[in-house]
This record gives structure tokens, C-alpha cells and sequence, in this order.
């Protein structure tokens, strides 16, 4: 990618990873109300907003941070494979992802159940006690996502030396071939100086030899 477009890019990642973040620390807070809140009513609003927040929030900014992040590797010098640091984010935000999006039935279901759907109290605080314990596990992957954006550890993958060492012989070769260039152009200029200096040379020395002999 070009410079502007990568930078571009860049600021989409983060913004929707940071909302991401943000999302599932707030879906954290409602998810401990409902479980803690006497409140009927209170309780309700709680389990509905974790609806609303988990299907129309959470998830779209889960996909879209992983497309982002993906499209980000792809179109740099990272890869997604190159690093090891690139491809754990890779594995954490595809898991994350993909189990946010099979808990999307069960947040309906405590909605539901929360709202005067029939079914016991036992099953919706099993539901709450399930939604708690993901997020929370979700809110400690996601910081584990930005440690490992921030630090960068374990450096290259043995792919990612493998293609650092073609590219320096790459790199080598078009050094070497450069030099050959120069070198070629030295040579060039330094016969045609000589070959100036004789033709000078012979000149000189023939209108001298010319005139000595009148």
C-alpha cells in the first residue's frame, strides 16, 4: 500500500479495535448488574442492553477489526505470517471472533428469558453466569491482542526468515549489479580521458615534429 493509504488503514484498525475494547468492557459492567442487581426491572434493562450491545456493536466491530487487521498485514512489510507477534494476534482475534459470534443466540435467549419469556430464574442466571464469564475472558484476550501489538515479541517465523533472506540476496544482487554499473562507467570514462591525453598527445607532437622539420 502507499504511505497515505497504509496510514489510513492503520487508524481503522486501531479505532475499531479500540471500540471493540471499549464494547466489551461496558457489555463487562452490565453483564456483573444483571447478576448482582435485586432489581427486576433493572435486571431487564441489563440483559436487554447486553443484547443490543453483544449483535449490533460488538460483533460488527470484532469482524471489522479482524478484516482491518488482515488487510493491514497483507498490504505492509508485517505479513501475516512473517512474525510470530502478527500471528498469534491472527489466531486470538479469529477465536474471539468466532465464539462472540456463537454466544449471539444465547444473549438473545437471556433477553428473553429476562423480558417475561417463560423459563426459571435458574436458567437465566446460567445464561447471565455464561455471558459474565465470556466477556470477561474477551475483555483478557483483547489485552492480550494490544500487549502483543505493543511489544512485538519472539521476532521472525521461519517463514519470515525465509523471505528476509531472499530479499536480501535480492537486495545483494541489485547492490552488485549497481556496482558492476559504476564500475562499467569508471572504465569508460578513464579510456576516454587516455585516448583524449593521446589524441592531444599525438596532435601536439606531429604540429612540433612538423614544424621542426621546416
Amino acid at each position: 500500500m502507499t504511505p497515505r493509504l497504509r496510514k489510513a488503514g492503520l487508524v481503522a484498525h486501531i479505532a475499531l479495535s479500540v471500540g471493540w475494547l471499549g464494547a466489551v468492557a461496558a457489555y463487562l459492567a452490565l453483564s456483573i448488574t444483571s447478576l448482582t442487581c435485586e432489581e427486576p426491572g433493572s435486571v431487564s434493562s441489563a440483559y436487554l442492553s447486553m443484547s443490543l450491545l453483544g449483535r449490533f456493536v460488538i460483533v460488527p466491530l470484532s469482524l471489522s477489526a479482524l478484516v482491518t487487521g488482515i488487510v493491514q498485514a497483507l498490504g505492509t512489510e508485517w505479513g501475516l505470517f512473517r512474525h510470530w507477534w502478527v500471528s498469534a494476534k491472527l489466531l486470538l482475534t479469529s477465536i474471539a471472533t468466532i465464539v462472540l459470534i456463537a454466544k449471539v443466540p444465547l444473549m438473545i435467549r437471556a433477553a428473553h428469558l429476562a423480558t417475561g419469556l417463560p423459563g426459571s430464574a435458574a436458567e437465566l442466571r446460567f445464561a447471565g453466569l455464561q455471558l459474565l464469564v465470556h466477556s470477561a475472558g474477551g475483555l483478557l484476550v483483547l489485552l492480550v491482542i494490544t500487549t502483543l501489538s505493543v511489544f512485538k515479541p519472539w521476532g521472525r517465523t521461519r517463514c519470515g526468515h525465509r523471505q528476509s533472506e531472499k530479499l536480501s540476496g535480492a537486495l545483494q544482487l541489485q547492490g552488485a549489479d549497481k556496482t558492476s554499473l559504476k564500475l562499467r562507467i569508471f572504465y569508460v570514462v578513464v579510456a576516454s580521458i587516455l585516448a583524449a591525453l593521446l589524441a592531444l598527445h599525438l596532435a601536439t607532437g606531429g604540429l612540433g615534429h612538423h614544424s621542426h622539420q621546416q
